[in-house]
């Protein structure tokens, strides 16, 4: 049986690839894809959700649902040097007017998690690759309803590694640190894949042009073009020489549960102002017992991983 999931996303070019993944992967049923602020505003996320739908044409139309557009407190911050002023990097992709490969949600995206898995109970996994805003708000509605999930598999996070935006912080736990430390605290079933496996899976000069320049077709084009890849010069946006392909692990976990090794350990997150703001901390249980322990992926076999993304891009 097909796994049934909701995307929550902030497009962001790896966000564009989770998409691209999710919809050629036979063993999911993408039913809706939601947008939160994150990598860029929420309205550009929006519109480049729109986009990547269009690119593929998906057989089976998902809902789609506008999310928070800032963080639960504090100004909201952008990674547009990462994925361009538009987060798709640049990457031309023509929205046809009057077809569109979605089903507008009336309602914001909390109530349509509320609503789908009550629809679903206990059949939904709830995929978050972006801040976790929109999940605190359903859980601060709808604690019960937001428990009806099966599972909620988070991009986010370092752990037993440096962070990306601070030597602490990882950016989706960053951007809204009160958000992160409400959904690690509500006892949902939680999978976190942090940086410390996503740091060990990217793309290479090697795998461009070994594997995807052969095989081109709208998605690997995308590909190119969204990550700024020169051939002539072997390196990507901004000079560099790896393109970490963070959110797709994140849904290739949901695809493929042995990609990852896990252990259970408990979370806190810093929302102090200072050094550490955004940062994961472990928590030793004899001090606090009460803290949920969430499913933490600290191993990952790269290989199966890129051999699973570069096929369902037909590579």
């Amino acid at each position: 049986m097909k796994k049934k999931i909701i995307i929550d996303c902030d497009p962001g070019v790896d966000d564009a690839l989770t998409l691209i993944l999710a919809f050629h992967s036979p063993e999911l049923e993408v039913l809706a894809v939601t947008g939160v602020n994150g990598n860029v505003s929420l309205e550009k996320g929006f519109v480049n959700i729109q986009k990547i739908l269009s690119l593929l044409q998906p057989g089976q139309i998902p809902f789609l649902a506008r999310g928070a557009s800032g963080p639960l407190r504090g100004e909201s911050i952008h990674a547009h040097s990462v994925h361009g002023e538009d987060g798709l990097g640049g990457a031309k992709i023509d929205l046809q007017e009057g077809k569109e490969w979605w089903r507008l949600f009336p309602g914001p995206a909390e109530e349509l998690f509320i609503q789908m898995a009550r629809e679903h109970p206990h059949e939904l996994t709830l995929v978050a690759i972006g801040p976790l805003t929109n999940l605190a708000l359903g859980l601060w509605k709808n604690p019960e309803g937001m428990r009806r999930f099966k599972e909620v598999v988070i991009m986010g996070g370092a752990v037993r590694t440096k962070g990306n935006v601070t030597p602490y912080a990882e950016f989706n736990i960053y951007v809204d640190p009160l958000a992160a430390r409400m959904v690690f605290e509500s006892g949902l079933p939680i999978t976190l894949v942090p940086l410390d496996v996503t740091h060990r899976v990217f793309l290479s000069p090697s795998v461009m042009e070994q594997r995807v320049k052969p095989r081109l077709n709208p998605c690997t084009q995308f590909l190119i073009e969204a990550t700024g890849y020169n051939f002539a010069g072997q390196k990507f946006r901004g000079q560099a020489q790896l393109f970490h392909l963070h959110d797709p692990l994140a849904l290739s976990a949901v695809i493929d549960p042995q990609l990852l090794k896990k252990e259970k350990i408990a979370l806190s997150v810093e929302t102090r102002p200072g050094e550490r703001y955004g940062q994961t901390q472990e928590v030793a249980m004899g001090n606090d017992s009460k803290t949920p322990k969430l499913d933490v992926g600290l191993a990952v076999n790269s290989k199966k991983f890129l051999d699973l993304f570069l096929s369902r891009l037909g590579v």
